[in-house]
């Protein structure tokens, strides 16, 4: 199914390997086989989440206009992860890249084990609250119906995210 047009918001993120490197690989491939980015964060620096004994992570933000519907998104960012040497080994641990699709447009998708946008733990999580509020921070969270800059001033997670560049 192609649509219009939407916009999907994005997170990537890396903790092994050049991170830098690696998020700015993945930025190309999203531009090339998801979409054209409209708007980026600055990179953060955040402590590694729900498997504290690993390395930090580099983490980004995107707004990215495209014609794909939210299971074609999926399927592209699962693409560019493994083009990109991404291995999953185990929940929440080290990896070279993650691209996780936190919002599309207002749409609710619910199929467990597959797709879940929003991205069921949005709200709980500082690392993906924060870069996105600075590219979005009015976009309403199409469950909750509070804006990303109202899930961030109510978050109770203390993780350590601070932003390296603009």
């Amino acid at each position: 199914m192609k649509l219009e047009s939407g916009n999907v918001f994005l997170l990537l993120g890396s903790n092994m390997g050049d991170r830098e490197k690696l998020i700015e690989n993945a930025l190309k491939k999203v531009e090339e086989t998801i979409g054209r980015v409209v708007s980026r964060s600055a990179v953060y620096h955040t402590a590694a989440w729900g498997k504290e004994d690993q390395e930090s992570f580099l983490n980004i933000a995107v707004a990215v206009k495209t014609t794909l519907a939210p299971l074609a998104v999926l399927e592209a960012a699962l693409l560019i992860e493994e083009e990109l040497g991404r291995v999953r080994k185990e929940k929440w641990g080290a990896r070279l890249i993650d691209i996780d699709i936190i919002l599309y447009d207002n749409e609710v998708v619910d199929l467990p084990g597959r797709l879940q946008i929003p991205h069921p733990e949005m709200q709980r999580r500082r690392f993906v609250l924060e870069p996105l509020s600075e590219i979005a921070p009015q976009r309403m969270h199409p469950v909750l119906n509070k804006s990303v800059a109202e899930l961030l001033q109510g978050l109770g997670d203390n993780l350590s995210v601070s932003r390296i560049n603009s």
